[in-house]
């Protein structure tokens, strides 16, 4: 089966940088509502007491339900999907509220699905099959990043026996790992991230207690998201039958993963050192092509390709004080780098309709930031709890100084003060903080 992760080597020069967001430390944990720069201690009782009966009223969640996978997508999405995030959500077809004011939405777009949302606030913009379960490919390693990725210190290292690299799937986009040799974890997620090395993959889950232990811990994560379209196989996105995921998920597993430094390190990281050699990263939007220019504002995140998943994407970038995402799976129009070309259109359009759309629905926040007792989406159905109870950062060896940690992760190590905190702080500004994107145009 052959898999097709790296598209063809870019002739541009970088350029552009990123502006940066407001900073929102985990670690110095402040009480702020509706946008304040400030503690203020009404709020700072409001959340203390809507976080203790967040706490009182929280209940386990029930098992992750297994989703109906399949290999090969066809061409018409199902007449029922997941209603997660919103009733509309669920619908085939496109959903989007234009008004005047409102640009209409790109008319070319041919992917089977995909997804403009708010990184910070979780307002779903626009949306096209956003729930149909399909082959995700590489973005897949997103959930795997942001279960794995808190459990090892980047200065560990790890010396490559062949067992390590035991099932990596032929065709697979791979780094250049070789038996016998030491590895940074750094080094190994720079391969993840920029070269979308599945030997990467392997070696740091062969880390984690192997791949069928990494497998269930990525499966539990992604409950813990409350992401009920995915059911992993394989912990690098290679084509499995039964793996699926969705534009929904994807954007969960993406928005998750932002909260850590070290993850928004990595997927904006353009170009780096791995071994003699220098690698460059994948994601054209970010390193840019003949065809493709570098995106003005992108920050990462993951890009995929292989036989049924055809490609995808999953993309962050800020412009003008917004942050968005931008997730595209398997457009129709097999042109070379569609993908990234689709995602740039409604990229443009998402900030032009940003403030202007009335959303669709939103993302949902983490079980740990948002209990099964807080209020529902507005226009969403009631939904079954699902998920297998943890964060899926369990954490294997302590991180080291400085490695980011975002809320999520923040939420599961710390433990019950922080879980009061975050829940109690979406109740009151109905959104999950993102912290400050830091783009590098390279590493030594």
């Amino acid at each position: 089966m052959i898999q097709l992760h790296t598209p063809k080597a870019s002739r541009n020069q970088e350029t552009g940088r990123l502006s940066f967001m407001s900073p929102v430390s985990p670690s110095r944990v402040r009480f702020r509502a509706g946008g304040g720069t400030g503690p203020k201690t009404g709020r700072r009782s409001l959340l203390v007491t809507s976080a203790v009966l967040l706490s009182l009223a929280a209940t386990g969640p029930a098992a992750l339900a297994a989703p109906s996978p399949t290999a090969s997508p066809t061409a018409t999405p199902p007449a029922r999907m997941s209603t997660v995030g919103g009733a509309r959500l669920g619908m085939p077809g496109t959903q989007v509220d234009l008004a005047p004011g409102v640009p209409v939405l790109p008319k070319d777009l041919t992917a089977l699905s995909w997804m403009v949302s708010d990184a910070e606030s979780g307002e779903v913009l626009a949306a096209h099959n956003a729930h149909w379960r399909l082959p995700p490919a590489s973005t897949l390693k997103m959930l795997f990043a942001d279960t794995v990725l808190p459990r090892f210190p980047k200065g560990t290292r790890h010396k490559v026996v062949p067992s390590d690299l035991t099932g990596v799937g032929a065709g697979s986009s791979v780094v250049g790992i070789k038996e016998g040799h030491a590895y940074s974890v750094h080094d190994l997620w720079l391969g993840v991230f920029l070269r979308s090395g599945n030997d990467a993959v392997h070696v740091l889950s062969a880390m984690n207690g192997g791949v069928a232990q990494t497998v269930r811990d990525m499966r539990d994560h992604a409950g813990e998201l409350r992401a009920q379209d995915t059911h992993v196989v394989s912990p690098d996105g290679y084509d499995e039958p039964g793996q699926v995921s969705s534009a929904y998920d994807l954007t969960l597993f993406a928005r998750s993963g932002l909260q850590k430094k070290d993850f928004r390190d990595y997927c904006a990281t353009v170009s780096a050192t791995f071994g003699d050699a220098e690698i460059r990263n994948t994601n054209r939007l970010l390193s840019g092509d003949t065809d493709v220019p570098v995106y003005q504002g992108i920050a990462g995140v993951k890009n995929g390709n292989t036989t049924h998943a055809g490609a995808t994407f999953t993309g962050v970038a800020e412009r003008g004080g917004k942050v968005l995402l931008v997730t595209v799976m398997n457009p129709q129009k097999h042109e070379h780098n569609e993908v990234y070309k689709e995602s740039a259109k409604l990229f443009d359009w998402g900030f032009q309709a940003a403030g202007k759309v009335k959303p669709v629905g939103e993302l949902v926040p983490p079980r740990s930031v948002a209990p099964n007792s807080a209020a529902p989406s507005p226009g969403a159905s009631p939904q079954p709890a699902s998920g297998a109870g943890g964060t899926g950062s369990r954490p294997v060896a302590s991180s080291a100084a400085g490695t980011g940690s975002g809320v999520g992760t923040a939420l599961a190590v710390a433990g019950g003060l922080l879980v009061l905190l975050g829940g109690g702080v979406f109740l009151i500004n109905r959104r999950w903080p993102l912290p400050d994107l830091m783009r590098r145009r390279s590493r030594p």
